[in-house]
């Protein structure tokens, strides 16, 4: 096969100024392709196709042979190639995939002669894509030059009948050393900056803002050489020296109309950016625009703006409901190690079990009998299910997608065991996914014999309070927390539990009550603490689950109730499980669907131990809802 040139269309392994890196074999696809060689990346005019090129996939990157076609176009870059006027490539890629900072994949879907005699370092330009089926794409620059250019000539017919080199041989064929590609500025004047030396000085996200400049330039055209009079012209190819510039279509399909920057923007820019005066490149661009009233210098500047960066790298932060009060619950309970628990105790409060006076001389009789209160409470599976595409468990590198399902799975799974052991888990009876109350024991709802139910009569409490003298108008807060106060303490005449209770209440019933102010202003309760105290209890506990809790009672005449608070000691409250029942997670990979099928589960029990060991405060709507 005859070839003009070769080189490299793509490197791997080299950390491009963007911090991307294209590793070894993401092009291997394109093995043996052949495809289109184009001048500068230009798709919109079918004389920028300049001939072929066959892809080799090696260890090192993409090899590619280049022939140029018998074009007018092909003809004169053919000769700017064998002349050296032209030396590197650059490839286009569409379907591209990154891991990271990595492009893992991509389809090149032709290779470019280039300008990039400014372009020290390879770079990747992202490419604004123009179809749904095109994909991510980009244009990457590798910074190298051929490694071999073949003259065909008459004079050397043997020439044309050179075939495809060994990678042993380009590889010998590549310069050693940097020496003979050195500019003419880059050897002259060391005490004179070049442009090159002040490039040098600049980091990757300047660099990157500089070739986006750069290449602006070269896509710019000379406003005394237009085809309008003219057509013939369109199709002599530019060159530098002869007054006209080359064409670089640095965004497949941009239509650029109106300022752009040009060469001597560019060199007054760098020039300014070398000066101490100045001090950066970003702030000589802010200062040029500013003299020269560049509006628009830079055409979808957007697309040279650096990539968004989290502020928190990893997993993202979830957003749950207050949970704080969940662990406490659950670490506070009594755990048993029997899943199926009884409770049994003798109620001796009986009017009949009492002591007797014995009368000489007669018959004593026997005490009464002593009632027996037991009850019994089987377990129940309460779990969280989820599946993840295996793709997306890959592709997600940043963090262990899997892991962190896991603790989102466990935070909702203790939440859920918690709101069923205090209120229940808020769905219908006869419902397949409900918690059954009878395994789990809302406290809340559970049998009077067990949890006190105390009504709070917020009118009641403000007539007494206000009586005759309408002039002395409490504030509804006040009025709000002497109503509880007074129904738990009253209702703390009844309590037969242990310890000492806690208050769990909603946020906005706790802030209703420390905004309670007497008749002067001033608040009545400075604290939480004094608040507590005031309710006799070891601490307030706030339940964003509590907000607007209603149940109805299984009276002759239902009622609807309002959860307004519960008094409980939660060391009453036993949470059974045998082993193996406690809280378990599985993994199952379903290969018919590629599906990552994640479980976590338990099985338990929960009830309160002792009778009159908890207080609920609540509040009649039925007038309300039935209004």
């Amino acid at each position: 096969m005859d070839f003009d040139f070769s080189g490299w269309a793509t490197r791997n392994n080299v950390r491009c100024s963007d911090g991307r890196t294209i590793i070894r074999n993401a092009f291997a696809e394109n093995d043996g392709n052949t495809v289109p060689l184009v001048w500068s990346h230009q798709h919109s005019n079918p004389l920028n196709v300049l001939g072929h090129a066959l892809l080799e996939n090696r260890e090192d990157g993409v090899y590619a042979y280049c022939t140029f076609n018998d074009s007018e176009y092909g003809k004169a870059v053919k000769a700017q190639v064998l002349h050296g006027d032209i030396t590197q490539l650059s490839i286009y890629a569409n379907h591209l995939k990154e891991r990271g900072g990595d492009v893992i994949h991509g389809d090149i879907k032709e290779v470019s002669l280039v300008i990039a005699g400014a372009n020290p370092e390879a770079y990747i330009d992202s490419v604004i894509s123009h179809s749904e089926d095109e994909g991510e794409a980009a244009i990457i620059y590798t910074g190298e030059n051929f490694d071999s250019v073949l003259a065909h000539t008459d004079e050397d017919d043997k020439e044309k009948n050179k075939k495809i080199p060994d990678k042993d041989e380009t590889a010998k064929d590549k310069p050693e050393t940097e020496e003979s590609n050195k500019t003419d500025d880059e050897s002259g004047n060391d005490n004179e900056k070049t442009i090159k030396d002040v490039l040098d000085t600049l980091n990757g996200e300047q660099k990157k803002v500089v070739y986006g400049l750069l290449a602006q330039a070269f896509d710019s055209e000379n406003p005394d050489d237009s085809t309008e009079d003219n057509p013939e012209k369109e199709k002599e190819p530019k060159t530098e020296h002869g007054g006209k510039e080359m064409k670089h279509n640095l965004f497949e399909g941009d239509d650029r109309e109106g300022n752009v920057l040009s060469h001597a923007d560019q060199e007054s820019i760098l020039a300014m950016a070398k000066s101490n005066s100045v001090g950066s490149l970003q702030a000589a661009i802010e200062r040029y625009r500013e003299n020269n009233n560049l509006a628009h210098s830079i055409d979808s500047i957007e697309t040279l703006f650096p990539d968004y960066r989290d502020l928190n790298p990893g997993a993202p932060e979830a957003i749950t409901r207050d949970q704080s009060w969940v662990s406490h619950v659950i670490d506070a309970a009594h755990k048993s190690p029997i899943a199926r628990i009884r409770t049994r105790q003798m109620d001796a409060r009986s009017a009949n079990f009492r002591g007797l006076g014995y009368k000489k001389g007669s018959k004593k009789d026997n005490t009464g009998n002593i009632k027996l209160i037991k009850r019994t409470t089987d377990p129940q599976t309460v779990f969280i299910k989820d599946a993840l595409n295996r793709d997306d468990v890959i592709d997600i590198t940043d963090f262990d997608v899997v892991e962190y399902q896991y603790r989102l799975m466990r935070g909702v799974l203790n939440e859920e065991v918690a709101t069923a052991i205090m209120i229940g888990d808020g769905r219908e009876d006869g419902d397949e996914n409900k918690i059954a109350e009878d395994h789990i024991r809302p406290i809340w709802k559970d049998d009077d014999l067990y949890t006190i139910h105390a009504d709070v009569d917020l009118d009641d409490a403000k007539k007494r309070l206000q009586g005759t003298n309408t002039s002395a108008n409490f504030s509804e807060n006040y009025v709000y927390a002497e109503a509880i106060i007074e129904a738990a303490l009253y209702a703390r005449e009844q309590y037969k539990g242990s310890g000492s209770l806690e208050f769990y209440c909603a946020p906005h019933v706790l802030n209703v009550m420390l905004l309670a102010r007497d008749l002067n202003g001033r608040r009545i309760y400075s604290s939480k603490a004094d608040l507590a105290a005031a309710l006799n209890v070891k601490d307030i506990i706030a339940v964003e689950q509590f907000e607007g809790q209603v149940r109805t009672t299984s009276d002759i005449s239902p009622k609807k109730k309002e959860l307004l608070g519960l008094f409980v000691n939660i060391k009453d409250y036993v949470i059974g499980a045998t082993k193996g029942g406690e809280i378990t997670r599985f993994n199952q990979f379903d290969i018919d669907f590629n599906l990552e099928k994640l479980l976590i589960e338990t099985r338990l029990s929960g009830a309160l131990a002792r009778i009159k060991s908890a207080i609920a405060l609540e509040k009649d709507v039925t007038s309300v809802d039935a209004a």
